[in-house]
């Protein structure tokens, strides 16, 4: 006859928290450059240096509630195997396509996930703020920008046009009586809204219970900081504007907006904590009613542990799939360097001409090959670029925040207008991304000093103007086995009168559209 013995949870988290420890090491290790990519992001930028303060309040936090969890048994869940090797799919779709959003939040969420995995559901359910708080620790937000400065830029030309300010505005850039001025990344306010939602989020946490009070609390965190920028960018601008640009230029604006946004943020905590809801008391006995005590029958403890022991191997195996999918997908698409050539004739009537350099050139970061020709017609020119992008990495890609058609600091050229239109390109509608430049300085002759700009991507042997179609067919690429081969074709114009550089464009694609679809299809076709 056998008996039961009582399991001594204490006993179960010695063992439990070893392979625990030993598989978020095995994780580390194995996405070691994911890992260090988020921490070189927290260390260049300002934005997310609060990352560096994410896991010691996350450790602080699991260490509060080191009492209820000594109570607790591990047991390990075979549904986190599940959640792990979706999310192992994920980083390797992100790798492959080398968007650093997926492959952080995947490596992360795996960690998290290890909790469930490994501890179970009750020891998750105890930490589950604590695990949701590591997210915080991804480096993400900057898709905001563009969103976030058009914003900034219309409050700040409202309101100083009910102050009685005369402003001329241009995109992101304005001119008043005492100056010019422009929305740039800084000026979006982002840095405050992140700093402000990681903070906040912490704060709703330790100071209410309900989760009504946290959710209005979070809500208030990501209103505010948005409002408060729109009126530092306002003051700022007037703080110049009447003190003849002696205040508020220069470091002094940056200086002043941390200033208001401190106050500011100060306030909103001092409000938050006057509805402050007191953290209940927990006796003895209610954690004692959460106790797991199963009985186990003699002899089951050792078959038990050598169970445990297949979970974490099989858990092991599980977290390496994804990088022995990469290694076989990169040798199975080996291809040469890209050989990218410049016709000097496209359709019968359009000649390049080399006797001047190009007068644009697109802020696309180093692609595998690249041409920037003038084809003329008559009297009539187009600019083509074509960034061609091969053996893509976090280095070299075609869809990045970095690959615009104009940098925010450039001092030639100024975006001042965009909008996604419908045109025909290669016997078929497509979208592209319409955009109008301006010269920053206008010395230059008038008839040169905007231009009409067409961009659109060439990926899988299809044309879209969205950046996440773009990534997501060039995942299907590389999971097909076709290598990452892609490409952005970006043509260019004088703007001249009404919609005279529209039409010259549309004019150029209609007789060179194929054209430049089949130097895209040979020079991919130059491959093995």
């Amino acid at each position: 006859m056998t008996t039961a013995v009582q399991i001594n949870p204490q006993h179960h988290w010695q063992r439990a928290g070893v392979v625990f420890v030993l598989l978020v090491a095995c994780t580390l290790a194995l996405y070691r450059d994911t890992a260090s990519a988020i921490v070189s992001i927290w260390w260049r930028s300002e934005t997310f240096t609060h990352g560096f303060l994410v896991v010691p309040i996350v450790l602080w936090m699991v260490w509060r509630q080191r009492s209820r969890l000594s109570h607790l048994q591990p047991q390990p869940n075979v549904w986190g195997l599940v959640a792990l090797v979706l999310l192992g799919f994920g980083w390797l779709l992100g790798d492959l396509v080398a968007v650093n959003a997926l492959t952080q939040f995947s490596f992360v969420a795996m960690l998290v996930v290890l909790v469930p995995t490994v501890l179970g559901l009750e020891v998750a359910r105890a930490l589950l703020f604590p695990l949701a708080f590591m997210f915080f620790a991804v480096p993400f937000g900057d898709f905001a920008l563009p969103t976030l400065m058009q914003w900034t830029a219309d409050f700040t030309v409202m309101a100083l046009r009910l102050s009685g300010v005369p402003v001329y505005r241009e995109g992101l850039q304005f001119i008043i009586p005492s100056g010019s001025w422009s929305v740039v990344e800084a000026c979006s306010g982002v840095r405050y809204l992140i700093a402000s939602l990681t903070v906040g989020t912490l704060f709703a946490y330790l100071n209410y219970q309900s989760t009504k009070r946290r959710v209005m609390f979070i809500t208030v965190s990501i209103i505010v900081p948005v409002i408060a920028n729109w009126l530092r960018a306002y003051m700022i601008v007037m703080l110049g504007h009447l003190s003849g640009n002696r205040l508020a230029t220069g470091v002094d604006h940056i200086i002043y907006g941390w200033i208001f946004f401190g106050i500011v943020i100060m306030l909103m905590f001092v409000i938050g904590t006057r509805w402050s809801e007191p953290e209940p008391s927990v006796s003895a006995a209610d954690i004692d009613s959460v106790t797991l005590k199963k009985p186990v029958q003699n002899g089951a403890a050792g078959a038990t542990n050598a169970r445990f022991e297949l979970f974490a191997l099989i858990t092991a195996l599980i977290l390496a799939l994804p990088l022995v999918g990469r290694w076989a997908l990169e040798h199975a698409n080996e291809s040469p360097p890209v050989q990218l050539i410049a016709p000097a004739r496209l359709s019968p009537n359009w000649v390049a001409d080399n006797s001047a350099p190009p007068i644009f050139k697109p802020a696309f970061q180093n692609p595998s090959a690249n041409i920037n020709t003038t084809y003329v017609h008559g009297n009539v020119r187009v600019g083509l670029y074509l960034g061609y992008y091969r053996h893509q990495n976090y280095e070299r890609k075609l869809v990045s925040s970095d690959n615009v058609l104009v940098q925010s600091k450039d001092p030639l050229w100024a975006q001042v207008a965009s909008s996604t239109p419908q045109v025909i390109f290669n016997s078929k509608q497509t979208n592209v991304n319409e955009g109008e430049l301006r010269k920053s300085s206008l010395s230059s002759a008038l008839e040169d000093a905007r231009l009409t700009v067409w961009q659109v991507y060439w990926v899988n042997d299809t044309l879209t103007a969205s950046s996440a179609q773009a990534k997501a067919l060039g995942a299907l690429q590389r999971l097909m086995g076709r290598g990452d081969d892609s490409a952005v074709v970006i043509l260019y114009t004088t703007k001249g009168d009404g919609d005279a550089g529209v039409q010259r464009l549309q004019a150029f694609v209609q007789a060179n559209g194929a054209s430049i679809i089949h130097l895209l299809e040979t020079t991919q076709q130059t491959q093995p």
